[in-house]
């Protein structure tokens, strides 16, 4: 796990930002593999020439400022994107806001004053089909032509395919709206994961015989609704367990709630905030006509849950510590 990774902003002072610093440019939501590319081409770099490697992203995600009505899931919030980069080996990361300045921010003076003048960059990794500044006008060949005359190094990585297929956010999104939780597994390089406070719910898991955490998740999440089974992690604590995700037909049919149950475990998670790494996906959300039949499937979820998780015992994301 990595320590010590430094987030800089818009107001940290420039004279507190690493002169000479490489860095990895993009959204990197979900840092999946082909992100892992560019940022493992940036380290390399950074090697090379002995000095540190940072990401720069973007937040706001850009689609959520271009398009404020379209409903946007992320795969990872700036938190969790931050603690998943942290535990790549970089140094840092760079998070510029992205408003109506940046968005009107042409290519080439977010190259001269972004990247050289304030964060003095030597060297800059990106993937394929980055773009960025107005317009989208700003490419990876953009940078790779301005190269010579800026005296920095630029790496331009492509795609990364699974079984031809593109790796992408996108193709992430796609696979776990379909509850394809072993092809998002396989393009995220672990499983995908959210992060959440436990709140108070019904309290019928409890008289089922099954007490959930419950937490709810952003109202954009675009995961399949159904039972899958989960690691959960509270603080350096691993739990495993069988989760619900969806508006429960059987009792009210309700706003979207995640409903965890961990096995073997006592005690009160109340305000916990805990992470869910989904490992597999069980079956779809279903409507039963009596209580005992309900509890006699939760049995058989939470049997299948458990052969999930032993056949994937050290399954949990990689996170680092934000500094």
């Amino acid at each position: 796990m990595s320590t010590g990774f430094t987030v800089i902003r818009d107001n940290t002072p420039t004279s507190a930002i690493p002169k000479g610093a490489v860095v990895a440019m993009g959204n990197f939501d979900g840092v999946h593999l082909g992100h892992r590319a560019v940022i493992g081409a940036a380290l390399a770099m950074g090697r090379a020439h002995g000095v540190p490697a940072l990401a720069v992203t973007f937040e706001p995600h850009p689609r959520s400022f271009f398009s404020p009505n379209t409903p946007q899931f992320r795969l990872t919030d700036e938190t969790n994107k931050l603690r998943l980069l942290a535990a790549t080996g970089l140094a840092g990361a760079v998070v510029m806001t992205f408003d109506k300045a940046r968005a009107g921010t042409t290519a080439q003076d977010f190259i001269h004053h972004d990247l050289i003048g304030r964060l003095g960059i030597s060297g800059i990794a990106v993937g394929y089909d980055f773009h960025f500044g107005k317009g989208r006008v700003g490419s990876p060949s953009l940078l790779v032509s301005e190269a010579p005359r800026l005296g920095i190094e630029v790496d331009v990585q492509a795609h990364v395919d699974i079984e031809e297929r593109p790796v992408s956010s996108s193709a992430i999104r796609m696979a776990l709206a379909e509850g394809e939780i072993a092809d998002a597994t396989t393009m995220l390089g672990g499983p995908w994961f959210v992060t959440g406070k436990v709140v108070h719910g019904e309290k019928r898991g409890r008289d089922l015989g099954y007490p959930t955490a419950n937490i709810r998740l952003d109202k954009h999440c675009g995961l399949k609704h159904g039972i899958y089974a989960v690691r959960v992690g509270k603080g350096s604590q691993r739990f495993d367990g069988v989760a619900s995700f969806g508006r429960r037909p059987t009792f009210d049919n309700g706003a979207p709630l995640l409903e965890v149950f961990l096995f073997d475990f006592k005690g009160d998670l109340y305000d916990a905030v805990l992470d869910v790494a989904f490992i597999g996906f069980i079956r779809e959300e279903l409507k039963f006509d009596t209580i005992e039949a309900l509890i006699r499937q939760m049995d058989d979820d939470s049997a299948k849950a458990r052969a999930l998780l032993a056949a994937a015992p050290d399954a949990f994301p990689q996170l680092g510590v934000i500094g």
